[in-house]
């Protein structure tokens, strides 16, 4: 049998049933009307949004990346939570704003920002994280034509990355951000022009699970900021650090020590340079947050057996959790944590594998596990799909279309 992925903490058992926010899987389905279903658990985020804050320095803002799950009861929710929203397109801000959030708490990065995207944020005022001087030049152009003071901030390129990390997103040739070395230059061109200069946005990877990787990348964020800060010839009002905290998605995964990195960061913020050292620094995490709130819940419609292979077949599948199919980026196919959720109480009795209703052989959502025997009818549930699994799957893929979802 090939090993699943560790369940997160924080799912109990009711009459022998995965339990979520203290419900049944079986009730869930039934209020939800149909399957397959996300579920996501408000008592989850906010339990995870407590313990980073008890763990990180009081200075430190806490930002969620939009990204990784734009559900608007999730957003909703994250408004009363966190300090700020980063956002990666026009179509969130206006999920953001929709949620009722402020836009001065909300940036806006990614590279290929449309100039309709440009005059919205700005017209909102929400900050610009540029991604090179001609997003620049674009951005002051349509400002000056709305008579509007643009809020600009800078996504450097560092010339380091995060060891580890699942996606690196800084170091070397990137198509995010502007290379360290031209920084300052465009930093005064900004300060020249006018504009509200808002910092430096600074992430190099994500998805890290080793803390000392994460510190050590934080230590050098630090040193780019104030180094380029000084260069800029001007205070560095605000400065997103990135993120990068990963959760344990699969066999021998251990969850990131927040206790550490708290320590390391607080222990950095108390010996800053003068040029950052009236800065506010704030951390943008999405999956961290949320992933491990949610829970995929689809329904076994045939069991068959192959060669001697039991296989249980699915109503969802790739097509809304691309990751756990093992086609989002990973080299070598692992299982993600998953279990039958009718059963979540039972042994393992038998080696199964759970797949998807597609017509291709990459619908695979469990490979070879561990299961209690399951029947026609019986819920499976894949865990840590809070991010990146309604949005970030091909819901349209064969007509099938997306799943439901409920925040509970």
């Amino acid at each position: 049998m090939k090993p699943l992925g560790p369940i997160p903490a924080g799912y109990d058992t009711i009459d022998g049933e995965l339990a979520i926010g203290g419900r049944k899987a079986s009730d869930l389905v039934a209020e939800a009307g149909d399957t397959p279903l996300f579920v996501y658990s408000a008592a989850h985020l906010r339990r995870r949004v407590a313990d980073l804050r008890a763990a990180m320095p009081q200075r430190l803002a806490l930002h969620y990346a939009v990204k990784a799950n734009p559900y608007a009861p999730v957003l909703h929710e994250m408004s009363e939570l966190v300090d700020g929203f980063d956002i990666a397109s026009g179509g969130e801000l206006a999920l953001v704003r929709a949620a009722g959030v402020d836009p001065r708490l909300i940036s806006f990065a990614g590279p290929g920002k449309r100039d309709g995207e440009l005059e919205a944020a700005i017209a909102a005022g929400a900050t610009l994280n540029l991604e090179s001087e001609g997003e620049a030049d674009r951005a002051l152009a349509i400002a000056g034509r709305l008579g509007e003071t643009p809020r600009l901030a800078i996504r450097v390129n560092p010339d380091f990355d995060l060891k580890g990390s699942g996606m690196k997103m800084g170091g070397g040739a990137k198509q995010f951000g502007i290379d360290a070395e031209r920084v300052p230059a465009l930093a005064r061109r900004i300060l020249a022009s006018g504009a509200e200069w808002r910092g430096f946005h600074i992430f190099a990877g994500s998805q890290a699970l080793d803390a000392a990787a994460i510190i050590d990348t934080q230590a050098q964020t630090l040193k780019l900021a104030a180094r380029l800060a000084e260069e800029s010839g001007a205070a560095l009002p605000h400065c997103n650090l990135g993120g990068g905290f990963g959760i344990p998605y699969f066999p021998g995964d251990t969850p990131v020590d927040l206790a550490a990195i708290g320590e390391a960061l607080g222990e950095a913020f108390e010996t800053l340079p003068a040029s950052v050292a009236e800065t506010r620094f704030c951390i943008e995490l999405g999956r961290f947050l949320v992933g491990e709130a949610g829970v995929y819940l689809t329904r076994i419609v045939d069991r068959k057996v192959s060669h001697g292979e039991v296989f249980l077949i699915v109503d969802g599948g790739l097509h809304h959790q691309l990751a756990a199919s093992g086609n989002f980026g990973t080299v070598v196919r692992r299982n993600y944590p998953v279990a039958i959720a009718s059963r979540y109480a039972a042994p393992a009795t038998e080696e199964a594998s759970v797949v998807g209703c597609l017509c291709t052989p990459l619908d695979r959502l469990a490979d070879k596990a561990g299961f209690p025997h399951a029947d026609v009818g019986d819920l499976v549930a894949v865990f840590c799909a809070g991010a990146y699994g309604a949005s970030a799957s091909p819901a349209q893929f064969l007509g099938h279309g997306p799943a439901l979802e409920m925040l509970v």
